[in-house]
């Protein structure tokens, strides 16, 4: 409990003394996403709600906030903002909306709860502008998503954005998949045509581009379907994500099953390199929802897992190692 900065050696809450910091530039940007009906969002978007500008009101009440959090966080101090920014952006794919807020100034401490409590007052104020006409909507993923400034310097929350780069088939086990301008995802089945598709946890196969890279630089000459994935990625690291993840691709949502694999039967790619990053890094998903896919399509974590799948079942959600032991 030491370690703890807000308490003391006896486990007393406090605030912190930053008289001894010295003041450095900080800025903090955070994020909370409101996810509601369709037609909820169309009407906000056409401005038919009965309160008025969700938008605009949402936005002032997010600055408001960010200015008095120490007001609603006991151990916060006072701060004055050099700035403090809100942005809301619909988002068909939650459906409904996505605030991003930044705060700055230049100070002894940082101001991460301030933007925090701006993303969470904006998204509240949203639902309290459209709950006279959606009762289920849902306030969630209130996140801190970058900070820099003072002694811990720069953090980065990792991207939970991304796109297809390839979309393969193989119509045939153990080989390398070829390049198409389109693939169909089947929901409880796969890609339509793949040899891997059926009703299983490995239905499709993705892999990032800066895992292939990695193989590159080791003097390969391979690209995307190389290593027999389904789905090229860039900008995501896939295999950090938990077992159990909602990924939206494109129109289409799979749920992350397994991590990597157990490589019984060395490929050619590693008796040449004497490694393959397919096993380590490529992820498998089932198709919940499926529909057509390519290139330029964009990929977004819906919903972190848990570790163990949504559901915690065994042998359906699995790493490679379990895999190895089954």
């Amino acid at each position: 409990m030491g370690e703890l900065s807000h308490l003391d050696d006896r486990g007393r809450a406090r605030m912190v003394d930053v008289a001894g910091k010295p003041e450095t530039e900080r800025v903090a940007r955070a994020e909370a996403r409101v996810i509601m009906a369709p037609q909820t969002l169309a009407a906000i978007l056409d401005g038919r709600l009965p309160k008025g500008d969700v938008v605009a009101t949402a936005r002032l009440a997010g600055i408001m906030a960010a200015k008095r959090t120490h007001e609603l966080i006991p151990l916060c101090h006072p701060l004055s903002l050099s700035y403090a920014g809100v942005e809301i952006e619909a988002d068909d794919a939650l459906p409904g909306v996505r605030v991003t807020t930044e705060t700055r100034l230049v100070g002894r401490t940082g101001v991460e709860m301030e933007a925090l409590v701006a993303a969470s007052i904006a998204a509240l104020t949203v639902y309290d502008m459209c709950k006279a006409i959606d009762r289920g909507i849902e306030v969630t993923g209130v996140r801190l998503l970058e900070k820099e400034g003072g002694a811990s310097g720069h953090w980065r929350r990792p991207s939970s954005r991304g796109s297809v780069v390839s979309v393969n088939v193989a119509a045939a086990k153990g080989v390398r998949k070829e390049p198409r301008p389109e693939i169909t995802l089947v929901a409880g089945h796969g890609v339509e045509g793949d040899g891997h598709a059926g009703p299983w946890h490995r239905q499709v196969s993705l892999l990032a581009r800066e895992s292939i890279a990695t193989m590159q630089a080791k003097g390969l000459d391979v690209g995307p379907g190389d290593f027999a994935e389904n789905v090229t990625t860039e900008g995501l690291v896939v295999a950090e994500l938990p077992i159990g993840t909602l990924l939206r691709l494109g129109g289409c949502l799979v749920e992350l099953t397994q991590i990597g694999k157990v490589c019984h039967d060395h490929c050619a790619i590693y008796r040449a390199a004497g490694d393959c990053v397919m096993p380590r890094e490529g992820i498998f998903v089932r198709v919940l929802t499926g529909g057509p896919l390519r290139a330029g399509d964009e990929v977004v974590v819906v919903a972190l897992g848990q570790g163990a799948g949504a559901t915690g079942a065994k042998p359906d959600y699995h790493t490679a190692s379990e895999e190895g032991r089954q």
